[in-house]
């Protein structure tokens, strides 16, 4: 019998519902995998043994009642580790929330577990999701399953690792800047950052609140589209005044083809300085693809997308600065004893709680939103994002779909990027999507003749077209193929027989 590797979730939820095999099976050979594959790889924190099996378990005994299953019924999932999860440990990867167990779970877990997936565990981050090599976190590097050497990415590069890894079949992640996408790009499999308010992020740490959002990952567009599904569920979460009903079903027009679409193609990010050859040529091929398939390729512009960046790195310090306020030692968090006053307790908890980007991020957010300082760099950022939006509805009023890299340039080596600003740089692609809030997608394009690293495309689109997306992305990965298992995990533990 196959390998939990070699299945998607359509394949795992349909062989669950035929007795083909069954969830226990399925939850069994996830964890074996597991076992078998993350001491290389450091994508788990924690792995949900019990909770899992007692999923599978509850699933073989609803077929054997002859209930209907749901539509992910038996298949492993993994849950970055800013999403609450009652009965785990909810940690952000920080020093700061060390042993702390979920009070309850988060909308996005409860909605994947409630269509039949297993819960297998809790992925590494970046430490509150700041980074972009999950080498931030405070417990353990993750390593990219196709070099280990190098990084996977981040914030959410275990998730991305442990799909990579042949671990899981799907993994949720958060992203703010890009932390979706960019990892999913560096390991090889598609990962999709949703419209802002299509899944309800109740129960997930907050980092950024005006640019957070949650999205799946997955080896292939079908699964990325199942996961959807489940994501938005019945419709809007009254727990999250920003989610809204999104009353589509993500498979239903997956195939249709784009004959007769048009993609855009912003000339500008093609010729950005840093942009490696290798990621060029992969944009190159997914307009090839995209036109063999019928759609019609044009140039367009977005004038005011060389300051997104800097609008972010604004907006998001500034929300991360109050959001973060409530791990004081006090109500929440790390607490530093023996220290006398309950001032010099809560400042010492902080500064031992937090690791070095978290306290980074943390004061220039409280500079930013100093008296004198607020009004010339926050309020200008807020106009910038104004100017984002304005340009990406006018480039949507001519195309159905943007198409543009992922990351400057392929997975890096772990250590290598020593420079804080150039590690922000390696989102420039990525967080005007988060600022305007519109729909992305990372695809993958097989490997770069340089690093022999995996390599993506992004596709955006209006927001709340996310169906339209992956219509898109469906379109682009049948010429060129899904994301792949890396071949040093492959069969490794996981066998169904």
């Amino acid at each position: 019998m196959a390998n939990i590797d070699q299945l998607t979730s359509s394949q795992i939820a349909a062989g669950v519902a035929a007795g083909d095999f069954s969830a226990t099976e399925v939850c069994h050979a996830a964890l074996d995998a597991v076992t078998q594959r993350d001491r290389d790889v450091d994508a788990f924190l924690e792995i949900t043994y019990d909770m899992a099996l007692d999923r599978a378990h509850d699933l073989d005994r609803a077929r054997a009642a002859g209930e209907v299953l749901g539509p992910l019924a038996g298949v492993p999932v993994a849950f970055k580790d800013n999403m609450n999860l009652e009965g785990s440990h909810t940690t952000c990867a920080s020093r700061m929330l060390e042993g702390f167990d979920s009070p309850y779970t988060a909308t996005c877990v409860r909605r994947m577990v409630d269509a039949g997936a297993l819960p297998i565990g809790k992925t590494n981050m970046d430490e509150f999701a700041f980074g972009s090599s999950t080498e931030t976190s405070h417990f353990q590097k993750t390593r990219n399953p196709w070099d280990t050497r190098r990084v996977p990415g981040g914030s959410s590069g275990g998730s991305a690792a442990a799909v990579a890894a042949g671990e899981v079949t799907l993994a949720l992640g958060s992203d703010t800047g890009g932390s979706i996408r960019q990892p999913a790009s560096f390991c090889g499999v598609v990962g999709m950052k949703p419209t802002y308010g299509a899944v309800s992020r109740y129960g997930v740490v907050a980092f950024g609140s005006s640019l957070d959002q949650v999205g799946p990952f997955g080896r292939c567009v079908e699964d990325v589209a199942r996961a959807m599904n489940a994501l938005v569920g019945p419709g809007r979460d009254p727990l999250d005044s920003t989610s809204q009903d999104v009353p589509v079903d993500f498979l239903e027009h997956l195939d249709d083809p784009v004959e007769g679409r048009t993609v855009g193609v912003v000339g500008s990010l093609l010729e950005a300085e840093g942009l490696s050859h290798e990621v060029k040529e992969a944009c190159g091929a997914a307009c090839r693809a995209l036109e063999d398939a019928g759609a019609t390729i044009v140039d367009v512009e977005l004038p005011h997308i060389d300051a997104a960046i800097n609008a972010y790195y604004v907006i998001g310090p500034c929300e991360a600065f109050s959001n973060l306020a409530r791990f004081d030692g006090v109500r929440y968090g790390y607490m530093e004893q023996g220290c006398g006053t309950l001032a010099r307790q809560t400042s010492l908890s902080r500064a031992h709680g937090f690791g070095t980007e978290a306290k980074r991020r943390q004061l220039l957010g409280a500079y930013l939103l100093s008296s004198g300082v607020y009004d010339r760099y926050y309020m200008g950022a807020l106009s910038a994002r104004t100017l984002i939006g304005r340009d990406y509805a006018d480039a949507f009023s001519r195309v159905d779909c943007l198409l543009m890299p992922v990351a400057p340039r392929a997975a890096w080596f772990s250590g290598e990027m020593g420079d804080a600003t150039q590690m922000y740089l390696s989102d420039t692609f990525t967080i005007s999507s988060n600022i305007a809030g519109n729909g992305s997608v990372s695809v993958p394009m097989g490997l770069g003749h340089d690093s022999g690293m995996p390599v993506s495309v992004q596709l955006q689109t209006p927001a709340f077209r996310d169906r339209t997306l992956l219509t898109f992305a469906r379109a682009l990965e049948r010429a060129v193929g899904a994301g792949a298992v890396a071949p040093g995990f492959a069969g490794r533990g996981g066998s169904l027989a």
